[in-house]
């Protein structure tokens, strides 16, 4: 059974001035997400700058977030490292706080081989319960999870169920289904390729969209789920000039940049990430604006 089908919100770490975590603005920005349709939350994923919190800090927005959400949608923990043995203590300790799942990206810098890879995946698995869904995201990593790689994780790894697939090759995620016989939870790790990726049988997508229109995010998987893919299309089509213009900068810089705009005190971002170029900050003004959440 899948970890959750819909629309997941990769969300945001909201920060004080000073850089520290805002606990309070995550607690209303999960409330807001659960009223308005999210499916699943996923935390301290690439959204939630995992890269720069400290090993407590990621433990604490994990356990945090559980409390908070205290059922209501699954949560899934972003828990991947580019050291195995990291990974392996972040994900148990995830488990132990309660998570639903967690997301686990590629290493990143020391990359590795695809051998590499079948090795560090399965014994992160084998020191959890939890279901796992690999995270390919090589422009960020300089790794790629080949398809052939994926199928035979999902095939010999029994807790590994699920891969977001960030690569924004179509023709891989088509290889990876076919391969696995479409047993595998497949889902968009691209906003711009929600549906073309529920065409190939994904069941949702984890969203930084989401972050600004949850709503509108779920609906977009819902209605292709629903059959009602001539919907599901619109939808995704009214978005895309908005998550162009998410995608202006390095993500979560333009997410973050947003919420700020709606009045949500997500606050600053932690270095080397820094504020937006100002005309990059009046597209996505307009944007924002053009889709009717400014």
């Amino acid at each position: 059974m899948a970890i959750f089908k819909g629309a997941g919100v990769a969300i945001v770490t909201p920060m004080y001035d000073n850089g520290e975590v805002n606990y309070e603005k995550l607690g209303e920005l999960l409330e807001e997400q659960i009223a308005k349709g999210t499916d699943a939350v996923i935390i301290c994923g690439t959204t939630g700058e995992s890269s720069t919190l400290t090993h407590e800090e990621h433990l604490d927005v994990i356990r945090y977030a559980i409390k908070k959400v205290a059922g209501r949608v699954p949560v899934v923990a972003g828990t991947g490292s580019n050291c195995t043995e990291t990974a392996v203590y972040l994900s148990q300790e995830a488990e132990k706080a309660g998570a639903d799942g967690l997301l686990l990206v590629t290493p990143y810098y020391n990359k590795a081989t695809q051998k590499g890879l079948r090795i560090h995946y399965s014994k992160i698995a084998e020191s959890v319960s939890l279901p796992i869904i690999l995270y390919n995201v090589p422009s960020r990593t300089g790794c790629n999870l080949q398809p052939e790689t994926v199928a035979w994780l999902v095939k010999n790894v029994e807790n590994i169920v699920g891969v977001k697939e960030a690569s924004g090759n179509i023709s891989q995620v088509a290889k990876i289904m076919s391969l696995t016989g479409g047993e595998i939870d497949l889902y968009s790790g691209n906003d711009d390729q929600i549906v073309p990726i529920l065409s190939l049988g994904g069941i949702g997508v984890i969203s930084v969209l989401s972050n600004v229109a949850p709503t509108q995010t779920h609906e977009i998987v819902a209605s292709y789920l629903d059959g009602d893919v001539k919907r599901s299309c619109q939808l995704q089509l009214e978005a895309i000039e908005l998550i162009d213009a998410l995608f202006c900068e390095v993500n979560p810089i333009p997410v973050k940049t947003a919420l700020n705009l709606m009045g949500k005190e997500a606050g600053p971002l932690r270095g080397p990430l820094c504020e937006m170029d100002e005309a990059n900050v009046e597209r996505l003004k307009a944007a924002m604006e053009a889709y009717g959440i400014l």
